[in-house]
């Protein structure tokens, strides 16, 4: 009757106890089965206040209808059983899917005589044992059938805190799975996006590869033309670094000879001041004068005919000056030339490079399709083995269903039987209540003449009492009398 099943019969609307004969039979269904209600003497969870939770479940749980009736005094100082049960039934409604009325009824397969006596207490039990289910994952090891007929204030306020902290939880997790499914999702769209730029740059590249054959044959000029500017490159710069080093040695003797120049200079003009000083100093023989003036210019000719030589060196010099400045200028042409070059060759080297990185992100990526291809055909032979597992399920699925509608036809035939036999039981009842009131009106009667008579014979008791004790004086009286006499009599005697 408790376990879960599949065709379920509607007994009874109302989804919790309505008398107070039902939770009398269930304590002692509680009482028999020896669970007893243990205090939680410590919680891994907080227990919040009365407040915090009436708004929780307010906004979370209940309905509109049922959010406004929930109250603080439904919970403290004594939890109403009601309101318990409610709260309880839409918390396994909202994780379970398990609707409130669907506890009001029993399974179709059990064979139960008068299942109106089961109206309410179906409720209740439904509800117990889907809570005993739940309320572990909520660290609440010790629910008792107590915890839903006679509800206490600690105790409800623990289980009801447990269960909102069961809530916060679980919507942390929902938050981050939705967070890590948007990630997916964008993952997936970026994978598509770069799948898509990896087929557009192939098909570049395919086209960068392949040379149209009205340009083979000026690609061919261009590669000849290419390597005959190498070469000349190549014997232009060993050229030029021939004529920089002479032009770097010649360098080296004109900075010689001009020191020799200076040094020339600075000796004749110390030679001029040491004769203008020996002239003022000196006087001689007009002999040795003329011998020293002789010896003079003998000098004087050896020096200018060194000097014109050092000039002619210097008109030599000077003009291959000349013609190294034009070297020169005609070599920084030929380096501008060969550091267009240059330019040209690095950018056709980076080409080069830029083709190799593209053919290799090509391989890559054609070894990431190949994986995806295989993948995508794993994936296609999953979901046509789905598909016809799908099918066979949708075949037993649609048998299944014929049979349970037949079952369902028969079913309602014998529910429209219970429901004959209810109605005549419920005739009967009705009959059964009218004899019971008539019997309750006579008994009052009876009892209304019983205490009447009751009435008379304790008037006659209280009179016939004081009348007794009336007589008791009187013999007691009349025994005195007696012995008095009797004494008497004797003192004659």
């Amino acid at each position: 009757m408790l376990q879960m099943f599949h065709q379920p019969v509607m007994l009874a609307p109302s989804p919790v106890l309505r008398c107070a004969g039902e939770q009398a039979k269930l304590r002692m269904l509680t009482d028999s089965t020896g669970s007893s209600v243990s205090t939680m003497t410590e919680n891994t969870f907080p227990v919040y206040s009365v407040d915090v939770i009436v708004n929780f479940y307010r906004t979370e749980i209940l309905t509109s209808q049922e959010a406004k009736h929930l109250s603080k005094s439904d919970l403290t100082p004594v939890p109403k059983p009601e309101a318990v049960q409610t709260l309880y039934m839409r918390v396994l409604h909202l994780l379970y899917r398990f609707r409130p009325e669907c506890h009001s009824m029993v399974p179709l397969l059990e064979n139960i005589q008068y299942p109106q006596y089961y109206e309410g207490a179906t409720a209740i039990t439904s509800v117990y044992i889907r809570m005993l289910q739940f309320l572990p994952m909520c660290l609440v090891y010790d629910f008792s059938l107590n915890d839903l007929l006679a509800p206490k204030k600690q105790r409800t306020l623990t289980i009801l805190s447990a269960i909102m902290n069961f809530f916060h939880f679980r919507k942390q997790r929902m938050e981050l799975m939705l967070e890590k499914q948007a990630k997916y999702r964008a993952d997936m769209d970026r994978l598509q996006a770069y799948t898509k730029s990896n087929l557009d740059m192939e098909k570049k590249i395919e086209i960068m590869m392949v040379i149209p054959p009205e340009q083979q044959a000026e690609a061919d000029e261009l590669a000849a033309a290419l390597a005959e500017l190498q070469t000349a490159t190549m014997h232009e710069c060993q050229e030029v670094n021939a004529r920089n080093d002479s032009i770097a040695e010649r360098k080296t003797i004109i900075a010689e000879k001009t020191q020799k120049l200076a040094q020339v200079k600075v000796d004749v003009s110390n030679l001029k001041e040491d004769i203008g000083r020996f002239k003022s100093q000196i006087v001689e023989s007009p002999e040795e004068l003329k011998s020293q003036m002789e010896k003079m210019r003998e000098n004087v000719k050896n020096i200018k005919i060194s000097i014109e030589d050092s000039d002619e060196r210097v008109v030599e010099l000077q003009n291959m000056v000349q013609s190294v400045t034009h070297t020169e200028a005609e070599i920084q042409q030929m380096y501008n030339l060969l550091q267009d070059l240059e330019s040209s060759m690095n950018g056709t080297k980076h080409r080069q490079e830029e083709q190799l990185e593209l053919t290799a992100q090509y391989e890559k990526k054609q070894k990431e399709l190949k994986n995806l291809c295989v993948e995508e055909g794993q994936l296609r032979r999953a979901l046509a083995m789905r598909l016809d597992k799908e099918s066979k399920q949708n075949i037993r699925r649609q048998k299944k269903k014929d049979m349970k509608e037949q079952h369902v036809q028969d079913v309602l035939g014998q529910c429209n039987q219970i429901h004959q036999k209810r109605e005549e039981m419920a005739e009967r009842i009705q009959e059964i209540t009218g004899e019971t009131q008539q019997l309750k009106a006579k008994i009052q009667s009876l009892r209304d003449v019983c205490s009447k008579e009751t009435e008379r014979a304790q008037a006659l008791y209280d009179t016939l009492s004081t009348s007794m004790d009336e007589l008791h004086r009187r013999i007691q009286a009349h025994v005195v009398d007696l012995k008095r006499d009797v004494t008497k009599m004797s003192e004659h005697f």
